[in-house]
């Protein structure tokens, strides 16, 4: 057996450190809560409309991010042109601004003094504490996350089994969805599910701009506010453990993705 070096113990130990550091407060808190605790929130009904409005609203985001974040992130992985690495900052912006900069940003235009928000009301489309304001903060935090891993199923896939496709005949929008989607849907669905395990654990944004109707993140804060750890702690059980479900999802996805590289 090989002698490890001190190098190997001094990276071990490191990711020793990290593994408990990340690991011994979700472990406190997964374990907190009796099992009576879970089953009677579950009985909650504020509860349980909170976490199912948290999972339809992130669902409609990653939807969203789908149908009109597919054409940019093929445009990005195709084509060269001027201002595409400003476009590719915009498109990651979300990611690295304070949360409750975006829904103070959403509200400035959904506001009536401003163009768009003033038409938004003429049309009876509200933000400001709606269904439709939670979609619009998760639509805006998830949407980097599927871009960028759709653009990087775009980029995996060779031009020249486009070109071949289109040199038999295929229109571009033929083999954009019989050629171009199969092959790098894999990719798709992994941003869909990382934008969508984004959206739904989002609280900073969705605060600002919509504190009722609650969804999970919100009516943890409030419960944690009013009724200390013990009453919050199993609202965050039931969360984390939909937030591990899409990562397994996710793990599962990118595993099968390197077995098939």
């Amino acid at each position: 057996m090989q002698k490890k070096e001190p190098f190997f113990w001094i990276t071990f130990f490191a990711g020793f450190i990290i593994m408990v550091f990340l690991l011994l407060p979700m472990f406190k808190m997964m374990t907190a809560p009796s099992l009576a605790m879970l089953m009677e929130t579950l009985k909650d009904k504020d509860v349980m409309r909170s976490i199912r409005l948290s999972v339809v609203t992130a669902g409609a985001a990653a939807l969203i991010s789908f149908v009109f974040g597919t054409p940019l992130a093929y445009l990005l992985a195709r084509h060269e042109f001027f201002g595409k690495k400003l476009v590719e900052s915009i498109v990651d912006l979300p990611v690295v601004i304070p949360h409750p900069v975006v829904g103070i940003a959403i509200l400035s235009v959904a506001g009536r003094d401003f163009w768009l928000g003033a038409l938004m009301q003429e049309l009876g489309i509200r933000i400001m504490g709606s269904v439709t304001g939670i979609i619009t903060v998760l639509t805006f935090v998830g949407i980097p996350f599927y871009i960028n891993a759709a653009k990087t199923g775009f980029e995996s896939i060779s031009p020249r089994i486009e070109n071949v496709s289109r040199s038999l005949g295929a229109t571009m929008v033929g083999t954009f969805f019989r050629v171009t989607v199969p092959l790098a849907w894999r990719s798709i669905v992994i941003g869909f599910v990382m934008c969508a395990a984004r959206a739904i654990s989002e609280f900073g944004a969705v605060v600002i701009v919509a504190y009722h109707p609650m969804i999970a993140p919100v009516m943890l804060y409030e419960r944690f506010e009013g009724y200390g750890l013990r009453y919050s702690q199993p609202v965050a059980v039931w969360l984390v453990t939909i937030c591990l479900s899409l990562f397994l999802v996710l793990r599962i996805l990118t595993l099968r993705t390197k077995d098939n590289t």
